[in-house]
């Protein structure tokens, strides 16, 4: 993919749209620590604006709060810590200390922060939006969430210097919808090392090989329901798996535990050191999601090895090719006879596990995404 290389003078960089970092509150979370600490790295000064209040998981997940990481300055913006309002709020915050900072460039990432870009723009700063996704599509949100969304989404097609999208699918999109081109820049990954089995054994006694994971946020388009209900119909004595915590979505989560049996662990939000255990270890990566932009979970998931199943849905099978098992989305059935073909036929599991992670690891590189990036905060395309 290439060397992580810029050419051109340091720039003064702000990002905004993230909860906040350090964090795995979601893959926007990760987009912005990888790309802001790299582009540090090569000499670029990076302000990251979080946004107040507690993590979406629960406050014993809430971190001390700092005014620096690796590098980047981070800035805590103010925040109406309220169902619905903390990411609009904290939006407003964030772009006006873009506008009336001294940057030179000001990446907003997701749509809803995106109805503010306007603001940096009128104060002559160069504005990239990237949208992770369609998230007006999205179940959880009521009238007026969908309606601020959708104008953010508008915003960015109005506003924004450049628009980054994730997928094919949504450059499409904006093109049909609106006649405005994009630049496809996918998310990257980068290759772990691998963690035996040891604090998952004395939490939930799951060993290698012994359970399928599921790992993202417990909200609707994810599909765990439709997991939940394969597995009530599948022969095996390995356990299902689910990680994450909900987003503003405690019915579904509710709803989820209610319909699952005995042979389902629910590990809650993790990090750190246990998750990557959990990756290590899992017999099959389950992502059987109706909606998503471009699923970092897949990508981490693979670049672990793993055998992965996933639903048919043009972001997700354009990260796995023809190196993961895909099935119709939302037909239950389907699922059920994808997972219990493979724990039923190990080496079938096996071959996906043996060429998962090099694929993975040389198609998304985080260099390249960052050498990409840096090129279109200069105005310059490259492939």
């Amino acid at each position: 993919m290439g060397n992580q290389t810029d050419s051109g003078s340091p720039m003064h960089i702000a990002m905004f749209g993230h909860k906040r970092i350090p964090s795995r509150e979601g893959g926007i979370e990760v987009v912005v620590e990888e790309l802001s600490t790299r582009m540090v790295e090569l000499g670029h000064s990076v302000t990251c604006l979080n946004r107040s209040g507690h993590h979406v998981s629960g406050q014993q997940f809430d971190t001390e709060k700092r005014d620096e990481y690796r590098g980047v300055r981070v800035k805590n913006v103010w925040t109406l810590d309220k169902k619905g309002l903390a990411a609009m709020s904290a939006s407003v915050s964030a772009a006006l200390l873009a506008a009336f900072g001294r940057y030179d460039v000001v990446h907003v990432h997701a749509e809803g922060p995106s109805f503010m870009c306007w603001l940096p723009r009128l104060f002559g700063k160069r504005v990239i939006v990237t949208i992770h996704g369609l998230d007006w599509a999205r179940a959880k949100w009521g009238r007026f969430a969908s309606w601020y969304i959708k104008s953010g989404e508008k915003n960015a097609v109005r506003y924004a210097d450049e628009i980054i999208v994730l997928s094919k699918g949504v450059q499409d999109y904006f093109r049909e919808t609106y006649g405005r081109d994009t630049v496809f820049i996918p998310n990257g990954v980068v290759r772990p090392q691998k963690r035996a089995a040891a604090e998952i054994t004395k939490r939930w006694g799951l060993e290698k090989d012994s359970y399928v994971l599921f790992l993202g946020r417990l909200v609707p388009e994810k599909g765990v329901h439709y997991l939940i209900e394969a597995w009530k119909e599948i022969k095996t004595d390995k356990k299902l798996v689910i990680v994450g915590g909900s987003s503003d979505t405690q019915d579904y989560m509710d709803r989820l535990k209610a319909l699952a049996g005995d042979d389902v662990i629910f590990t809650g939000f993790q990090q750190g050191p246990v998750l990557e255990e959990l990756y290590s270890n899992a017999y099959v990566y389950v992502l059987p999601s109706d909606l998503e932009g471009m699923p970092l979970s897949l990508l981490e998931a693979m670049s672990y090895g793993n055998c992965c199943v996933v639903s048919d849905i043009e972001e997700c099978t354009q990260v796995v090719d023809d190196h993961a098992v895909i099935f119709e989305k939302g037909n239950v059935s389907a699922l059920q006879k994808a997972l219990q073909d493979l724990i039923d036929r190990p080496e079938e599991a096996a071959r996906y596990q043996a060429e998962a992670a090099d694929f993975i690891c040389e198609k998304y590189s985080w260099d390249d995404v960052v050498r990409r990036t840096l090129a279109l905060y200069r105005g310059v395309h490259m492939q």
